[in-house]
């Protein structure tokens, strides 16, 4: 398909490799460049409109308010109460024996040295089988439990979304079903385990940390109800395309208005900005001349 000028559209041959055009003079290379540098412009400006939204609900939702810290500050807390303790163990075996506290730490520390396939077997056993598979199912429940509030604080950021709310709450009900389900299958596989061995286990009880760790995802939910009841609200600030109000923009481009039209509201908006701009001015010049004639008066 042949080349043709922008311009006149005439068409241009292959020794035709001046920028001019041979029909009309035109210089092709720069012909329509300020269009296009306008065009670039708007898309810019109509980017930045189209985020500035997500930035002004981000910002709500996390430095927007004393209401938003607390609720940000809360969501995090509850990771504290995993490095308190959650369970006491105490046993003695002929090749193993514990007695103290189970954090976190010490829940990483025993399921990165497990031997699974020792503990698959394990889980098969008639005779307490069932009592340790309570067991993994309440260490599980908790480390999930503990990436449910991490994720929990990073998803604080949306808050302000639209779906802000019901992901908080879908978190937290989560979150508070995982430490349950722990705190119930522990104490299970506590009864359990000192029945059939009560002369290997001397201790197996849910420690005060766990209850602690429960309270504070309340707390957090707690703050996530007091937030949607009361609201967090959020500043948009406002954005122009071309000096025009970015909705008006977007709904004259909606409307499949000319790009002419549009560009002639730009021009409008623009000459009434630069006159409330020359009119405040003034303004203020008036005003700083008759306070010097005051002072002058005065004086």
């Amino acid at each position: 398909m042949a080349a043709t000028c922008p311009k006149c559209g005439g068409k241009l041959r292959l020794i035709d490799w001046k920028p001019n055009c041979p029909h009309c003079g035109v210089n092709m290379v720069y012909y329509g460049m300020e269009e296009r540098l306008l065009l670039d412009a708007d898309k810019a400006e109509a980017e930045h409109a189209r985020t500035q939204p997500k930035v002004d609900r981000i910002k709500a939702a996390t430095v927007g308010s004393p209401l938003a810290i607390a609720r940000l500050v809360l969501s995090l807390v509850p990771i504290a109460g995993l490095f308190l303790p959650l369970a006491k163990l105490a046993f003695t075996a002929p090749y193993a024996a514990f007695s103290g506290n189970v954090n976190v730490i010490s829940i990483y520390n025993a399921v990165s040295s497990t031997d699974f396939d020792a503990l698959t077997g394990m889980f098969g056993s008639k005779l307490f089988g069932s009592a340790f598979i309570l067991y993994a199912v309440a260490i599980v429940a908790v480390l999930l439990s503990a990436f449910g509030v991490l994720f929990h604080t990073i998803f604080q950021t949306l808050a302000c979304s639209p779906k802000g709310k019901q992901r908080n709450f879908c978190f937290d009900v989560f979150n508070l079903l995982m430490v349950l389900t722990a705190i119930v299958c522990f104490t299970l596989f506590s009864t359990r385990i000192r029945t059939l061995f009560p002369s290997v286990v001397g201790t197996s009880a849910v420690g005060f940390g766990a209850f602690i760790y429960l309270g504070l995802i309340l707390v957090s939910f707690a703050m996530d109800i007091v937030c949607v009841v009361k609201g967090i609200p959020v500043k948009y600030k406002e954005c122009f395309v071309g000096n025009i109000p970015a909705d008006k923009y977007f709904q004259l481009v909606e409307e499949g208005v000319p790009l002419e039209q549009i560009r002639q509201v730009m021009a409008e908006h623009t000459a009434q900005k630069e006159a409330e701009k020359k009119a405040k001015e003034e303004a203020e010049k008036a005003a700083a001349e008759a306070e010097k004639e005051t002072a002058a008066a005065q004086g």
